[in-house]
């Protein structure tokens, strides 16, 4: 039980978008209880450095050198779960799609995080999680109010991506989960009055991944536990 101990308190965690919203929650809670933590941003903020954690900033996950740069500078450290919690939203109606933000949204929220999983797997630890921060916006089943279509397609297409890894990844021991947050409270929803705070809905993402394994790999959960439909 001792060394079973000892080997949790020593999990590293790797998580992307880490200065603000939920990237920066998941930080203050790892670090509670005591996780190390790699919390990896396009630039840092006061509340980030303010928690005393390796951060590693200017790193862009849509830019490969930035990556590539972030794999380097692991030199032989070792990742036991990876949250890949970056991602943006535009919003794109019927009458104003704009492809270009189409095509970014995609770009960061469906292609990046698939390359950065794969650019990192040779840092992560055999066994290993990895976390998929989505949204039910990318559930095809549950869309019942159409709109933000760059949003819901990179979203859907970032589910797809997470399934495919789950299956290529089990043989590997490394398991997959694909979480919404729930509607959060924060600069990405306009601090929403009807969205959950962060430190709730990072509490349920926690308790998913540490309930994450080889037998539930592949789920797309809600961060309340809800199996949601793709």
């Amino acid at each position: 039980y001792s060394s079973h101990r000892f080997k949790f308190l020593l999990s590293t965690y790797l998580i992307t978008g880490a200065n603000r919203g939920i990237g920066l929650e998941l930080v203050r809670q790892l670090k509670a209880r005591g996780e190390d933590i790699i919390a990896t941003c396009r630039s840092s903020s006061p509340e980030l450095n303010a928690l005393s954690v390796r951060v590693e900033s200017n790193i862009d996950i849509t830019s490969g050198d930035s990556v590539t740069k972030l794999r380097e500078s692991l030199y032989d450290t070792k990742v036991d779960v990876l949250i890949q919690n970056a991602g943006i939203a535009e919003f794109n109606s019927l009458s104003n799609l704009d492809p270009q933000s189409i095509l970014h949204q995609f770009e960061v929220n469906a292609l990046s995080p698939l390359c950065f999983v794969q650019t990192m797997l040779s840092h992560l630890n055999r066994p290993g999680k990895i976390a998929l921060i989505s949204s039910r916006m990318g559930s095809i089943e549950d869309n019942s109010s159409g709109g933000s279509y760059g949003y819901r397609m990179s979203k859907a297409a970032l589910c797809m991506a997470g399934k495919s890894l789950s299956l290529d990844l089990k043989s590997k021991d490394i398991s997959v989960a694909i979480l919404h947050p729930g509607l959060v409270s924060t600069r990405m929803t306009g601090f929403t009055s009807n969205g959950i705070e962060p430190s709730e809905s990072v509490k349920g993402l926690l308790k998913r991944i540490d309930e994450l394994s080889i037998d539930n790999t592949g789920s797309f959960w809600h961060s309340n536990g809800e199996i949601l439909p793709w």
